[in-house]
């Protein structure tokens, strides 16, 4: 029978070597992306409506797979030993109201609502279920790094925004005050015309509409210039944000190393946790046997020097 334990470890990201928690892990994320793949393809009215049966089918034994998902992990998630919860219930309710554990609940919900409401079709429920394929965080750090960049350089990024805020507003207010005359339809107040401001700051311009008068075009040039300033700071200091972060797991990822190898000997507890931060960290198998590697050679050579 397997154990709270050992199912925690097949549901996580795989470790190298262990084959089982790999397949789960290849034939999930594998029915994460059909998934996506089948609700593009269904709503192709040409191909949904002839192979509808098939799609419900297929919408069916993904949602059986995923909710026996949800209620393992549920049941695993006991076992957490990186939880700040002290019992059982409490790690379990830490994982329902996770990012993680309410996107495994939301992947699931549309198709029991649907069945309950009895409209399949809706298309908001539809929509919704493309929510699936957030469900690869679980084997992925990359929105949870995402979010841990930007909130360590949160005061940069709020003062690079304000600028932003700054830009759009009084493009906006210049523009409406020199378009608004001969174009009242599309300029005809402050917010519509933040709408031109904001795709001409982002330098996406789809062109839909544009200044004719001298001034008008005047400010568009003007605004086109602080959007390229704008968003490159926004986007250097998110880059910039990722860099340092990446840097400094590593920097710990060594440390822990270097601290587990003191007295020549790498424990089990020590070889569990340095895997356990390999993990988290979303360090490659190929890195980390190369810095452990390299610390056991500046470890022995420490230690037996040569002459």
């Amino acid at each position: 029978m397997i154990t709270r334990a050992r199912m925690l470890e097949i549901l996580n990201r795989g470790r190298q070597g262990d084959r089982v928690s790999r397949n789960v892990d290849f034939f999930l994320a594998t029915l994460i992306f059909t998934n996506v793949i089948a609700i593009c393809l269904e709503s192709v009215d040409s191909i949904g409506t002839p192979y509808a049966t098939q799609f419900l089918v297929f919408e069916w034994f993904s949602v059986s797979i995923f909710s026996v998902e949800y209620i393992a992990r549920l049941w695993a998630s006991a076992e957490r030993t990186d939880s700040k919860r002290d019992t059982a219930f409490g790690r379990r309710m830490e994982y329902v109201f996770s990012f993680s554990g309410l996107i495994d609940l939301i992947a699931i919900l549309p198709s029991f609502i649907s069945l309950l409401v009895g409209s399949p079709d809706l298309r908001w429920i539809r929509v919704v279920r493309m929510v699936r394929l957030l469900k690869l965080s679980n084997y992925n750090t990359a929105l949870e790094d995402l979010g841990s960049a930007i909130y360590q350089e949160r005061r940069s990024f709020l003062a690079s925004l304000y600028l932003f805020t700054i830009a759009l507003f009084a493009a906006s207010a210049m523009m409406y005050i020199a378009e608004n005359a001969a174009q009242p339809e599309e300029f005809a107040s402050i917010p519509e015309t933040m709408w031109w401001a904001l795709i001409t700051l982002t330098t996406v311009g789809y062109g839909d509409v544009s200044p004719v008068t001298a001034l008008g075009k005047m400010i568009g040039a003007v605004t086109a210039l602080m959007g390229v300033c704008t968003v490159a700071l926004l986007t250097g200091i998110i880059a910039n944000a990722f860099a340092g972060q990446m840097a400094q797991r590593k920097k710990i990822f060594e440390n822990e190393i270097h601290i587990a190898m003191e007295d020549g000997v790498i424990t089990d507890d020590e070889h569990v946790h340095i895997e356990h931060l390999q993990r988290r960290f979303n360090l490659s198998d190929e890195y980390a046997r190369a810095i452990m590697t390299a610390i056991y050679e500046q470890e022995k050579e420490k230690n037996h020097p040569k002459g």
